[in-house]
């Protein structure tokens, strides 16, 4: 996709620019110029409708485009706390493509972060894609349900004496759970989060 670059570098863009109009991280817009990660169709005709250009101006082929990588959309169901768990809100307010592969991998869904805790990896307004299970591994970044309402995402450790939700951002403290909060609240894991998708605008 090195068409990418010689089409932004024609605009006189910055790969940060592009990624802002499109979107995405200033990462995916560099893993998308040097080859390591396609587009999915929908930002290719993003793309193509802020260049434009063709199809085959960014693919850089007169073949139509091989939509089997990014093609599964799952549903964004509302927000999810970054700071202290609130009351989870659980409407569909989106959805989001992603490739086969990762939904081979088992149930998911979307969750839109609200909140600067998890900060500097997740940001207000970013997207996490979560894969559906009740158990984690120590230090996986989970969304983790106290009572029937409240979610938070956190980094999660069990201990002895129960589970600590450890956040990101040095300015908030971790929130620790004891055995038998876990159990009369309860404090469960909703799931795991498994790739990050940043918002620029």
């Amino acid at each position: 996709m090195e068409n990418i670059a010689k089409l932004r570098k024609m605009h006189n863009w910055t790969q940060y620019q592009l990624a802002k109009l499109i979107g995405v991280s200033t990462s995916t817009v560099a893993m998308w110029e040097t080859g390591k990660r396609k587009p999915d169709y929908h930002r290719i005709v993003r793309l193509c409708e802020l260049f434009g250009c063709s199809f085959s101006d960014i693919t850089g082929a007169d073949i139509e485009y091989d939509m089997s990588g990014e093609t599964r959309q799952i549903p964004v169901l509302g927000y999810v706390r970054a700071g202290e768990p609130n009351t989870a809100v659980q409407n569909i307010i989106g959805y989001e493509n992603i490739n086969e592969e990762l939904a081979r991998t088992g149930e998911l869904f979307g969750l839109k972060i609200r909140g600067d805790s998890m900060e500097p990896k997740m940001s207000d307004g970013d997207i996490v894609i979560v894969k559906k299970q009740s158990t984690a591994e120590n230090g996986q970044i989970a969304v983790v349900m106290r009572g029937n309402e409240d979610a938070t995402v956190k980094r999660i450790t069990f201990r002895g004496d129960g589970i600590t939700l450890t956040p990101l951002n040095t300015a908030y403290k971790p929130i620790h759970y004891s055995k038998l909060e876990c159990k009369n609240l309860p404090v469960t894991v909703v799931g795991v989060v498994v790739e990050l998708r940043c918002k620029f605008i």
